[in-house]
């Protein structure tokens, strides 16, 4: 079956996901997720895109982007094979990371485009990793509560007031308010625990520890291992520091 054609915005604004393949983790350390905002910094001048709003999770990254001088898909994979290239050197591993296509919205009138950032820095409120927005690093709220260095804040803070002061107090009540907000996706659970990690290993292999592991046949532990990687919220830097084995492995079994 064809793929469906990409809907094509006429504001240029799109809300994109990026999902890690087989609900792999994209970021195993902060540095990971330091570098793929760094990707966006690089290229905003060559492809000359505007970024109103992000958020990066465990497993998928959440961006609000408005089209530059190239199209949606090819800004798409700029920053993709970049920060893939990297991991990739990084975790000594090959081959993709993200799912093939990502996902995307058009957001096409300034109430929408509200409530999706909103959705966006809400992300990890809703999934339970934190109990308040500011206290998420790796979203764009505290930007517009800041020094702005990825985002262009002008557009949303415009849209609350004229003048900035007041502004920012709108856009604060509008992002911490209450919400069914529904956009394309569904929230994410948590990343899962070592001792439930442990408990799946066990289940899996049939071994009463997950160190056991190391002496199983190779071809046997790998079955095991890529079992494990795809659990959704499973990390290769868990598995690895609970069977007792370097992260490469895990990330070619």
């Amino acid at each position: 079956m064809s793929r469906q054609a990409r809907q094509k915005s006429q504001s240029g604004i799109y809300h994109i996901i990026l999902r890690g393949i087989n609900k792999q983790i994209l970021f195993e350390e902060e540095e990971d997720k330091e570098k793929f905002i760094e990707c966006l910094r690089f290229y905003k001048e060559s492809s000359n895109y505007i970024i109103y709003g992000y958020c990066l999770m465990d497993n998928h990254i959440h961006l609000l982007i408005k089209e530059g001088k190239e199209s949606i898909g090819n800004t798409m994979k700029r920053i993709g094979v970049s920060y893939v290239s990297w991991y990739n050197r990084k975790y000594d591993r090959s081959g993709h990371l993200f799912q093939d296509r990502f996902k995307s919205e058009v957001v096409e009138d300034d109430e929408y485009l509200l409530t999706v950032l909103r959705y966006i820095h809400q992300n990890p409120l809703k999934s339970g990793n934190v109990k308040q927005l500011e206290k998420y690093k790796w979203s764009s709220y505290e930007e517009y509560l800041s020094q702005p260095k990825t985002v262009d804040t002008d557009l949303i803070l415009k849209i609350f007031a004229s003048k900035k002061e007041q502004a920012m107090i709108y856009f604060k009540n509008f992002m911490n308010e209450q919400n069914d907000d529904t956009c394309i996706d569904s929230i994410e659970t948590k990343r899962m625990t070592d001792q439930e990690i442990k408990e799946l290993i066990k289940e899996y292999a049939n071994v009463n520890s997950p160190s056991e592991l190391r002496n199983m046949d190779i071809l046997a532990r790998n079955q095991v291992i890529r079992k494990i990687k795809e659990v959704e919220g499973v990390s290769t830097r868990q598995i690895a520091r609970l069977i007792g084995i370097s992260q490469s492995i895990v990330s070619k079994a």
